[in-house]
């Protein structure tokens, strides 16, 4: 069993990117700015965002952060987009996700520039990513392929099975594992909380990407021997081990499973680190008019 870990990989990414950024500014170019808007304080939001920040730094980034209280209208969040959109010294930015219930997630999403989407949540970004065209992939399954890719895992001609439909890893990511491409060429199950038989349909899987947030979902018996497993799961789960009071469990029954894999992420320290570099990527791409000019 080999740990696939994703704080070195990112961490060598960050190394490239930071490199090339050093050559633009050297050249002359124009540093890579990337801008996040956070709504109110969800503890969650605000690590992500604080190390969003921290990233840019890390790189040499432009880094602004815009931050409204709850009860922000949805005219101000929009307007506020609208600028971004039209700030030529912005070239990518986020709008942090959960929003206020009173504010339309979609209405929001689809306000961004596509061009400035390095999130990758704006349809026209999906649904260039769905015909296999030059897009800004949105950041966990680039980080989850990313990954395949450097630990050089075998994709082509496996069965992969993704538990999970949500539009931010579910989705993207069996799109992405059935392009022709590497990593790709698999032939994709999508399992979710209406199928019927998924531990049926596990046993048969050569590659299982684990994205419900159900924490310790995929037990030992759901495995079979030699398989790849991606741990997308994040849940604070209550610990009276740590100092803070929880700990972070992903989807996998990691002592169960792991001794049968032949490859797995652990959480922490797996795919969480990959999703803020693909965001870097994404926005590095920006910077260079790499995909839309």
């Amino acid at each position: 069993m080999q740990l696939i870990d994703g704080k070195a990989v990112a961490a060598q990414i960050k190394k490239e990117i930071a490199e090339e950024v050093a050559n633009i500014k050297a050249a002359g170019g124009k540093t890579p700015h990337l801008a996040a808007v956070l709504v109110g304080h969800d503890g969650g939001s605000e690590t992500y965002v604080a190390n969003k920040v921290k990233a840019c730094e890390e790189v040499g980034f432009n880094s602004t952060l815009i931050r409204y209280e709850d009860d922000v209208t949805e005219e101000e969040l929009l307007a506020c987009v609208e600028r971004l959109n039209n700030d030529p010294d912005i070239d990518g930015f986020i709008v942090q996700l959960p929003l206020p219930k009173h504010i339309s997630e979609t209405k929001v999403t689809e306000a961004i520039d596509y061009r400035k989407d390095v999130d990758g949540f704006h349809p026209v970004n999906v649904g260039r990513m769905s015909l296999g065209m030059p897009c800004f992939f949105s950041a966990t399954p680039s980080g989850i392929v990313e990954l395949l890719k450097r630990y050089k895992i075998e994709t082509k001609g496996k069965h992969c099975v993704v538990l999970g439909r949500s539009n931010i890893v579910g989705k993207p990511v069996s799109m992405l594992m059935v392009q022709k491409a590497y990593p790709g060429d698999c032939t994709v199950t999508v399992c979710h909380s209406r199928t019927p038989n998924i531990k049926e349909i596990t046993l048969q899987a050569d590659i299982i990407i684990a994205a419900l947030g159900v924490p310790e979902f995929l037990k030992g018996d759901m495995v079979k021997e030699g398989a790849v497993v991606i741990d997308v799961g994040t849940t604070r789960v209550p610990s009276d081990r740590t100092k803070s009071g929880f700990k972070l469990t992903g989807d996998v029954l990691f002592d169960e499973v792991a001794p049968k894999c032949s490859y797995i992420t652990p959480v922490p320290g797996g795919v969480g680190p990959m999703t803020i570099v693909s965001l870097l990527k994404n926005t590095l791409l920006a910077g260079k008019k790499g995909i839309y000019g």
